[in-house]
């Protein structure tokens, strides 16, 4: 009980501000036909009997004033009721203190209903005694200050049921499967209409038809989704058959609703009426909603289910592709080392390995996370860089040059996606008997990295052992794009007879 007062903390707020406001533009109406009373003749309920005993009426004296008790009354006995007694005899504090103020507030409106009522039906007194007149009038309202205090009642009813409901949603159907969210919102809804139209004094017969139909309606609603609908969908028939079986139900449950409507009414016509109706909501509304309903939701499940299995392959196509990157890698620099090793002394061997460390240290330590940030790839890609370098400074006719930004934004990038585009620059790009040239370039503005990469192009010798090996970066780094960055990266290759150029963009986090 604790939990569900703190839950309508909120709303008490919204419920106080909406009640003064109701109040304030309820006094406001009432103000601005006093400015016309004197000239233009103001309507009231009992001013015509006024005029039928040929009576002087004062628009202040027999309707404004006693009408702004009223409603003053109505405002203070709310406040009142909702935020002092109910939340009290809620949270089981002071309850007989809370009992004794719930009745002085009952006696504290039949008075004032009283005294306002004689100044309302202020003709009585010219041609009824004033031991008559107070009679009938305090008599008749001690029933309408209990009903008052009934419409209060229902309606802190109403506030903490509706709070519960919706509030435990989820308890509610997993214990009851049949109450859907649908099914606790209509409950909901249903209580609020059947308080408006008792608040109005609206027909009998409305709200007798509102009460039968309304929980009828959730009642085919639900055991349409849980049972009607899914057999008949099992047996592949369609929704005529499923029809069928609700008219059925409704012929099969409007005799024990006749009976209770014949209870309530003298006549027959009304509950006649009243069953027509009422199977007429259900068979052409009801049940073709919860027809539509469900099967919205079984294309919606499917949905997800294909997504489901599509993110499941593409996470599995993700984690082959990066396992294919390494490997791929190992072997280039090997090959690399092993180049350095046979030109140069062990100093530059040295500076070799412990780059090619570095690098297989981030390989085990960060390739294998969702994202990085992107310096942190930038690193790899200058260790790379350094590591290629190691094998090609000796040749003069070899250009490489770099623009890569090192101060960049704390932004983050999936590992290994830039390296494949400068592997294949230097694979494809450098010649020992030829002039090359790499140009490489990376920068970012705001959240957009941009990266180019040109590089010359030399067909290969015919005793290089990578002449018939095309390798898997490019397609690897173009599927993996594709599934990491949908829609939000855009590539462009273009390869002439000596040149060979990329540019990416990609919008990071």
């Amino acid at each position: 009980m604790n939990d569900l007062l703190k839950k309508n903390l909120s709303l008490g707020k919204i419920e106080f501000w909406a009640a003064s406001t109701i109040y304030a533009f309820a006094v406001m109406l009432l103000l601005a036909k006093v400015a016309n009373s004197a000239d233009n003749e103001i309507w009231t309920p009992y001013r015509y009997m006024f005029n039928n005993y040929h009576l002087h009426y004062s628009y202040s004296k027999y309707y404004f004033f006693p009408q702004v008790f009223r409603y003053t009354g109505y405002y203070g006995a709310f406040l009142l009721w909702n935020f002092v007694i109910i939340p009290a005899l809620a949270g089981k504090k002071q309850v007989v203190w809370n009992i004794i103020l719930g009745l002085a507030l009952l006696i504290i409106l039949w008075g004032l209903f009283g005294i306002t009522d004689t100044w309302l039906k202020g003709y009585l007194f010219y041609h009824r005694s004033a031991d008559y007149v107070y009679n009938i009038v305090f008599k008749t309202n001690v029933l309408y200050a209990l009903w008052v205090m009934m419409m209060l009642t229902f309606y802190s009813m109403i506030k903490y049921s509706a709070s519960f409901l919706l509030g435990n949603v989820d308890k509610i159907q997993a214990k009851y499967r049949v109450l859907t969210h649908d099914c606790i919102i209509a409950i909901v809804v249903l209580m609020i209409i059947v308080f408006l139209m008792a608040l109005v004094d609206g027909p009998i017969e409305l709200i007798t038809t509102c009460v039968i139909i309304g929980p009828t309606a959730i009642g085919i609603y639900a055991l349409s989704f849980y049972s009607l609908i899914p057999q008949t969908l099992a047996k592949n028939r369609g929704i005529f058959n499923y029809l069928l079986k609700v008219a059925g139900i409704m012929i099969i449950i409007g005799i024990p609703i006749g009976f209770i409507t014949a209870l309530i009414f003298d006549q027959k016509d009304p509950v006649f009426i009243i069953f027509g109706f009422n199977c007429g909501i259900q068979i052409l509304i009801t049940a073709p909603f919860a027809w539509i309903v469900y099967k919205r939701k079984l294309a919606g499940n499917q949905e997800i289910t294909y997504l489901k299995t599509a993110l499941g392959r593409s996470t599995a196509d993700l984690d082959f592709l990066r396992s294919q990157i390494n490997p791929h890698f190992l072997f280039n620099a090997l090959n690399t080392l092993y180049g350095t090793a046979l030109q140069e002394d062990a100093e530059r061997t040295a500076e070799g390995v412990q780059r090619l460390g570095d690098m297989m240290r981030f390989m085990l330590q960060e390739n294998m996370q969702e994202k990085i940030l992107l310096v942190r790839e930038i690193d790899y890609l200058n260790n790379y860089i350094a590591l290629q370098k190691l094998r090609t400074q000796t040749s003069p006719d070899i250009s490489i040059v770099l623009q890569i930004e090192e101060h960049v934004n704390a932004l983050q990038i999936a590992p290994m996606l830039l390296i494949p585009f400068i592997e294949n620059a230097f694979k494809h790009g450098i010649s020992l008997r030829e002039p090359s040239h790499i140009n490489i370039s990376l920068q970012t503005k705001e959240n957009t990295l941009y990266f180019d990469v040109h590089n010359s192009i030399h067909p290969k010798v015919v005793n290089d052992t990578e002449r018939y090996n095309n390798g898997i970066g490019l397609e690897n780094v173009k599927q993996r794009l594709a599934l990491l960055y949908p829609n939000k990266h855009e590539l462009v290759i273009r390869e002439s007879a000596k040149d060979f150029f990329i540019h990416l963009t990609i919008q990071l986090q």
